[in-house]
């Protein structure tokens, strides 16, 4: 059995940040390229595999960012300076079209709840917390914890596990160092792992069902040090970046 990605997309940057609205299966890309100071987005429908739009840029082009998604809607902050993190401003994108759905300035995002994003208002202190309409951006009542909940993801990550652990085929690999992320779903083994070629630190992945491999891949070469963890699993969905700008999903 031979395993092939539904997505596999290359955008123009690096891309930076990926944030999926659980309630419609949408990914979500911020995509940065550093040359032209330059930040957009793109939006895929995960069941469909469909491309819904990329390339869309906000009024300020550099200092803007993904803050959450929910419902069919992107939504954007702004940074308050380009020396620092903190966030200024919201801007709602319509998932499907890329239009703008509302903006707010004076608008900052807390947490994302089961019933939709929890806001504040920067020009208000003490602070105090609001649930908003991520359609319209309207305020619809004060955030209430035991009544709002904190929205829980699906989104797994592998686990850091040492080399002592895995055998078979993988052991012929010979990874560098001593640690891989490793992940099992639906009797499927992911693994990610470091190794030298031609005297060049690589980073790859692999998919296992039982001891046969049926997909690898060459994530990064020639870097200079150890990378985070290369992918992460969405319900049935396995979701990695190759060369820091193409995006890969394959079903599991």
């Amino acid at each position: 059995m031979i395993i092939k990605p539904i997505i596999s997309k290359e955008f123009n940057g690096v891309i930076w940040r990926m944030e999926i609205d659980e309630i419609t299966d949408t990914l979500f890309v911020e995509v940065r390229n550093n040359e032209d100071k330059n930040v957009s987005f793109g939006a895929i429908n995960l069941h469909t595999a469909e491309l819904n739009f990329e390339g869309l840029t906000a009024p300020e082009r550099w200092l803007t960012g993904i803050e959450t998604a929910h419902n069919g809607v992107l939504l954007l902050h702004y940074y308050q300076s380009e020396t620092g993190p903190t966030h200024k401003g919201l801007l709602a994108i319509d998932a499907i079209t890329g239009k703008t759905l509302w903006s707010n300035y004076n608008f900052a995002f807390d947490h994302l709840s089961d019933n939709g994003p929890v806001i504040y208002d920067i020009r208000i202190q003490p602070r105090k917390l609001f649930l908003a309409d991520i359609n319209t951006g309207a305020t619809t009542r004060i955030y209430q914890p035991s009544v709002n909940k904190e929205l829980i993801n699906n989104i797994i990550l592998p686990q850091l596990i040492s080399t002592d652990e895995l055998s078979g085929k993988l052991m012929a690999m010979h990874p560098f160092g001593n640690m891989v992320h490793y992940l099992e779903h639906n009797n499927f083994r992911i693994v990610s792992l470091h190794a030298l070629k031609k005297g060049m630190l690589t980073q790859s992945l692999f998919i296992f069902d039982g001891d046969n491999m049926v997909y690898d891949d060459l994530l990064n070469y020639d870097i200079q040090k150890i990378q985070p963890e290369a992918f992460m699993l969405y319900k049935n969905y396995l979701l990695y970046i190759k060369n820091k700008s193409e995006l890969k999903v394959i079903p599991l």
